[in-house]
């Protein structure tokens, strides 16, 4: 039984915020229900997004709906305010934070009292000081993101199949990806596949003239995966015609020219960023610990270290690996499913005055999907590669997307996308849905910073 009411703010609606306030939801069941504990979730947007299906999605093989879940119909014991923490007081136990009332009204944040708090924000992309790319990079972490860059692509096939220009064909067709981790190859080699296909509905395309160019800082792509399928994964690229540059950085992308570290330049309208992601911001405006990374010092039960009252888990924690001592837990998906468990376990522990529980989990290994039918796996130490290995991934994400409703709406999609043929429409126009209103009202076109239609 919990000794006093207890408010429990939770900052961040992604893996960690909505597996912990879902833990705590059952584990407080009886609580919430006579009014002695309540939990509100603080979120930029109202739904958590499975990040592992982002390239999917962007590729078409599933629906933008089904790759996020709505945390007011898995979380109905809880308060939802779409918002964004500004700063965390924890010695004073507020947060202020703004939301869509406020910026609507022009009002001043508004202070929110806690008694427990679960700081899971997660991470932002990781930019650096390159020339041009505030101006005309294209990230790649939400569905928002992925989704545009569907459109994109498609759109400069429809571009380069619609001039004479060999210069303005020549950029349009070359997609030029930052960043060899998970995300860059993942939705490099899902869209490549994707435009290899869409090029047999253009009567003057050819896969071949297509250009996917693949910029690693490090001598290799894929670390989580092993050397060995790392050099496989590089392999099956340039087969398919990707250059797979290692040791080069993107130097600039200013003019819409990308300059390499090697002097290599090639005339481009799309340079997709994914060279790593950092703690958000929010933790720059804390009273909390944090390690020279950025992240929060925590304890292996997963509370903030030295201040009582205070949880983390996810992206933005450096919690320590009890089967590798003096080291910390990746900040991955894997590790970020399991910790909320824990720490929805361990809040409510702590409410009710018992011991807690350490986080230990041993790294069961990963997964990479290199488009339709290709893929790379080291899981246990056994590697695959090919058709099984894409087979493991879909299994193994179908597996952990939340709720029975999305893996089922999942499983009929990808049936369904077996049994006919891709997608290939681009809908850009879904950026600016009152442009053509506005034109006919007598207005302006929204003008397109990043010149992609």
């Amino acid at each position: 039984m919990v000794k006093e009411r207890a408010r429990i703010l939770v900052v961040g609606g992604g893996y960690v915020g909505m597996y912990t306030a879902l833990r705590l939801q059952r584990n407080l069941r009886r609580e919430l229900r006579r009014g002695e504990a309540e939990i509100t979730v603080v979120t930029p947007e109202p739904y958590m997004t499975y990040q592992p299906f982002l390239p999917e999605a962007a590729a078409g093989s599933l629906s933008p709906r089904h790759v996020v879940v709505p945390l007011r119909r898995v979380l109905p014991h809880c308060r939802v305010v779409v918002g964004e923490a500004r700063s965390v007081r924890h010695a004073e136990r507020t947060a202020t934070i703004t939301t869509l009332a406020t910026e609507e009204r022009g009002a001043p944040p508004e202070e929110l009292p806690y008694d427990e708090l679960v700081l899971a924000p997660g991470s932002v992309s990781r930019t650096l000081p390159v020339p041009g790319l505030a101006d005309h990079g294209i990230g790649f972490k939400t569905v928002e993101e992925a989704i545009g860059l569907r459109n994109h692509v498609i759109e400069q096939m429809d571009i380069a199949s619609s001039t004479r220009d060999p210069a303005i064909r020549d950029a349009a067709l070359t997609f030029v990806f930052v960043g060899g981790g998970y995300a860059g190859v993942e939705a490099l080699g899902e869209l490549e596949d994707m435009a290899r296909y869409t090029a047999r509905y253009y009567h003057n395309l050819t896969p071949d003239d297509l250009k996917w160019i693949l910029v690693e800082a490090s001598d290799r792509i894929l670390p989580e995966v092993g050397e060995e399928m790392g050099r496989y994964t590089v392999t099956e690229l340039r087969r398919r015609n990707v250059q797979v540059l290692l040791g080069t950085r993107l130097e600039s992308c200013a003019d819409r020219i990308a300059v390499l570290s090697d002097g290599q330049r090639f005339p481009t309208r799309t340079v997709v960023w994914t060279a790593g992601v950092k703690p958000h911001p929010v933790l720059d405006a804390t009273d909390l610990p944090r390690t020279e990374r950025g992240r929060l010092r925590c304890t292996a039960e997963l509370t903030v270290e030295g201040h009582a009252h205070a949880w983390a888990a996810g992206d933005a924690a450096a919690v320590p690996d009890v089967t590798a001592p003096g080291t910390d837990c990746a900040p991955n998906a894997q590790h970020a499913v399991r910790q909320a468990r824990v720490l929805g376990d361990n809040i409510a522990r702590s409410l009710r005055g018992e011991p807690l529980r350490t986080y230990s989990h041993r790294y069961a290994g990963s997964v990479a999907s290199l488009g339709l039918h290709k893929g790379v796996a080291h899981v246990y130490g056994r590697k695959l590669k090919g058709y099984p290995a894409w087979f493991m991934h879909r299994a193994y994400h179908l597996s952990r997307v939340p709720t029975f409703n999305r893996k089922a709406r999942v499983l009929a999609e990808w049936a369904l996308a077996g049994l006919f043929k891709r997608e290939i429409v681009s809908l850009g126009s879904l950026e600016h849905p009152r442009a053509e209103f506005e034109l006919a009202a007598g207005g302006k076109p929204p003008h397109d910073p990043k010149g992609s239609s």
